[in-house]
């Protein structure tokens, strides 16, 4: 079962390519947690600083499918260095506003968000372009699976750095980590020899647009970024359902670790799916998902009132177990059908959904806890879920072949060299 991550350590520089991609995402989880903070301590009010927090993850869903056209027309090298520089800058300034000027930090939270660095779409963009067959099928599995862990340390690491300098120093803290993690990728981009977009290179059975034309007029592309915003919103309520019940019971505490055990259970999911051969089948696994949404209504409140809610976690770690495997398989889809010469893009569209699901996910599944408990949040959660489910029905999952129908192959796919913007295109290579 571990052949496929064997396989993984073949490709040249691939681990240092996945390692800082996911270094340059390590901030954006508790990002909420350190402006909170910061903004609560200026105003003395949570809904002050749930806007100014709500304005960061505006701009970056603005921005996502801004920043990822530009990472399919320039070097990506030094788009992911400007971005950082200039997100660097906003966060401090944003850090070192006077308490009376709290309300700037709403329009400079939104500005600071367009600019966050690319490196999702970069990254999502490239495997596709050195991997090919179960590897790359592999590699996918490994970056949603790590997208879980990084789900767990983000919020913990901006908690504990709160706790123990305060907002500002928390929100410097994340600053440097976003800028270092983008010129750690920057720097492994330019050592790898993949710096330049691609050039329209084969590999996707997506038609080329034209160059104006909006990816989203493309209702393949456009049903699967809808799949992902309806999928995210059904995970995204599970969790706050979960902070509901922890505040019920008068011990926020229980919340984080309900979470953690939801994200583990997506982990080994994760990492099992990345081990199976094989095309992944996605409407399968997002019924999965929704089925481990359903299987907790009928274990919390106001339905069944546990002793401790730590009697749960059995069935929260069932639950997750499909979520990475279905984000991995849908966003593996989404760089098949998307132009090769505009996968960043298609990538920045996916980045603007899964702001969107959570930004549906929260006044909804308030709403309906205030007026039905817990286990009506965590049911419409399982809607959301179910109706995600149902879409991807009309996914289809293209099968890989080789030369003359034989199976593809394993290993990596040619890589491009470096070079200017203004260098003409290599000759094809053979297939392998």
């Amino acid at each position: 079962m571990l052949q496929s991550y064997r396989r993984l350590f073949a490709v040249p520089r691939l681990g240092a390519l996945l390692f800082w991609s996911l270094a340059a995402r390590l901030h954006i989880g508790g990002m909420p947690i350190a402006v909170t903070f910061l903004v609560a301590g200026w105003t003395g009010s949570y809904a002050l600083a749930g806007l100014v927090a709500g304005g960061l993850t505006v701009g970056t869903a603005l921005g996502g499918p801004v920043r990822g056209r530009m990472a399919d027309r320039r070097p990506n090298d030094r788009l992911l260095l400007y971005s950082a520089l200039v997100y660097g800058a906003g966060l401090a300034a944003m850090a070192f506003l006077p308490a009376w000027l709290w309300w700037a930090a709403l329009p400079l939270a939104v500005v600071t968000g367009v600019f966050q660095p690319p490196a999702t779409q970069i990254g999502r963009s490239l495997w596709p372009r050195i991997t090919s067959g179960p590897t790359r099928q592999a590699v996918f599995a490994a970056e949603a699976t790590l997208q879980e862990l990084l789900f767990i340390v983000g919020p913990l690491l901006a908690a504990a750095v709160v706790g123990v300098g305060g907002g500002r120093v928390g929100l410097l803290t994340l600053g440097a980590i976003a800028c270092t993690g983008a010129a750690g990728f920057a720097l492994a981009l330019r050592r790898s020899g993949h710096t330049l977009p691609a050039r329209g290179a084969p590999g996707t059975d997506g038609a080329s647009a034209a160059p104006r034309r909006s990816l989203l007029a493309d209702p393949r592309l456009l049903l699967v970024i809808g799949v992902v915003m309806v999928l995210v919103a059904g995970l995204g309520a599970v969790d706050l359902a979960m902070v509901a019940w922890a505040r019920e019971l008068g011990a926020p505490g229980y919340a984080g670790g309900l979470m953690a055990v939801y994200a583990f259970g997506s982990l080994v999911g994760g990492l099992i799916a990345g081990a199976v051969a094989g095309p992944p089948r996605i409407p399968l696994r997002a019924f999965g998902t929704a089925a481990g949404a359903v299987l907790i209504v009928p274990l919390v409140p106001p339905v069944l009132h546990l002793p401790t809610p730590w009697l749960i976690t059995p069935a929260l770690f069932i639950a997750g177990l499909a979520i990475a495997p279905t984000v991995a398989a849908v966003t593996e889809r989404l760089g098949d059908l998307a132009p090769a010469e505009r996968r960043g893009e298609a990538y920045g569209w996916m980045t603007t959904a899964t702001t969107g699901g959570i930004a549906i996910a929260s006044p909804l599944t308030g709403w309906l806890i205030d007026h039905g408990g817990v286990a009506v949040g965590v049911g419409g959660a399982a809607a959301l879920a179910t109706l995600a489910a149902l879409l991807s029905l009309g996914i289809r999952t293209q099968g890989r072949t080789g030369p003359g129908g034989a199976p593809p192959t394993a290993g990596p796919a040619p890589a491009e060299p470096t070079g200017t913007a203004a260098s003409p295109p290599p000759p094809a290579a053979p297939s392998a």
